[in-house]
């Protein structure tokens, strides 16, 4: 998808991907890189130190884990949580600096951190990744050959537990095939952007115009 499409106000959107661990979130979101160049990734805050290759502001911003609290405080993330140690969120100014440029910007997540940022961000896009049967993700876990039996158990007792929230997103996505879930998501894209309170602004400033 290129901005060309868009027929709304020049704000753009705020996507929020989630769904349960073995649905195909990274493999989508890598996919839509190259079907939808212009669709901005929202780049994450972590006070974990970087990796070789890493690069401040395009992998990660790296933040010491002061600075890290104190956006806590500041109230500067949109979601954030610690996981072995180290933080990692989502700042909220990145993602509100790319929707004032008219850019599209999408975050990948799991379910728990897509509900907390639809909290302070209730304006976005909220899609639920889905498998196409319970069976089939079951597959997909074990096909990674690094769980135990009980973990696979553990994560789909999750799973089901996930798939419950699904009702608080605005749209579900199956990943049955990767190229048709990028071109689900892209049609909702589209149709998001020709939403009547989206288009309304516009077409108003040429009514006054007229007058």
């Amino acid at each position: 998808m290129t901005n060309s499409v868009r027929p709304g106000t020049d704000r753009g959107l705020l996507i929020v991907l989630s769904g349960p661990s073995g649905v195909g979130k990274g493999t989508v979101c890598a996919a839509l890189r190259k079907c939808a160049p212009d669709l901005v990734y929202s780049v994450s805050a972590t006070t974990r130190a970087a990796r070789a290759g890493e690069i401040d502001g395009v992998n990660y911003f790296f933040k010491t884990k002061e600075q890290f609290r104190s956006m806590i405080e500041r109230d500067e993330l949109l979601e954030w949580a610690e996981y072995v140690g180290n933080y990692y969120g989502t700042p909220r100014s990145f993602v509100e600096q790319t929707l004032n440029e008219g850019k599209d910007i999408i975050l990948e997540i799991e379910v728990q951190g897509a509900l907390k940022v639809k909290e302070k961000f209730p304006e976005g896009v909220f899609i639920f990744l889905t498998p196409p049967s319970l069976t089939e993700l079951e597959s997909r876990i074990v096909g990674r050959g690094t769980e135990s039996e009980e973990s696979i158990r553990n994560r789909m007792t999750v799973a089901v537990d996930e798939i419950r929230l699904m009702e608080q997103y605005d749209y579900a996505v199956v990943n049955d095939q990767v190229e048709l879930a990028c071109q689900r998501i892209q049609a909702i894209l589209i149709a998001e952007h020709c939403r009547r309170e989206r288009v309304l602004p516009r077409i108003q400033k040429w009514m006054e115009e007229v007058h």
